[in-house]
């Protein structure tokens, strides 16, 4: 018995010592970021690929392009949008990755259709349930005042 009670009290003092809280840990900011427990929270990542769209007038393709990064601004100031970025060349003509602030691969296809570059099928995306962390967004302040020439 009296191992029992001894092999119970290690047990529990194991699991408070392995909880390993943050010291560092900021209610008010993890609220703010919409953290969970362990500082994440979901988003939906976007791998934009070649569109079925082969029409090859430029101004059309501009149209949409200019479109397609206006969009992309609108996006971020509504906090939708986290990350965008191009690829380089690769097989599987994967052309670049956004990480929307949604939870649902159905309000990822919503803000989707607001951009005109996937609207006139120059892009299609494929689209993934992705949880990372929620502080990905502090980011964006830093960004906004590193670039000297507007992409």
């Amino acid at each position: 018995m009296k191992t029992l009670i001894s092999l119970l009290l290690l047990c529990a003092t194991i699991s408070v010592y392995a909880q390993n809280d943050n010291p560092n840990y900021d209610a008010e900011l993890a609220k703010k970021m919409g953290a969970d427990a362990y500082g994440m929270k979901p988003y939906v990542l976007v791998l934009l690929k070649t569109g079925s769209n082969k029409d090859t007038v430029k101004a059309t393709m501009n149209e949409s392009f200019r479109g397609h990064m206006e969009n992309i601004r609108a996006l971020v100031k509504a906090n939708k949008l986290i990350v965008a970025g191009p690829l380089g060349s690769n097989p599987q003509a994967y052309r670049g990755i956004f990480i929307l602030d949604v939870k649902t691969i159905a309000e990822a296809k919503t803000v989707l259709a607001t951009d005109p570059a996937i609207q006139q099928k120059y892009l299609d995306a494929d689209l993934f349930e992705w949880y990372g962390s929620a502080a990905l967004a502090a980011y964006l302040d830093a960004s906004d005042k590193i670039w000297k020439i507007k992409p």
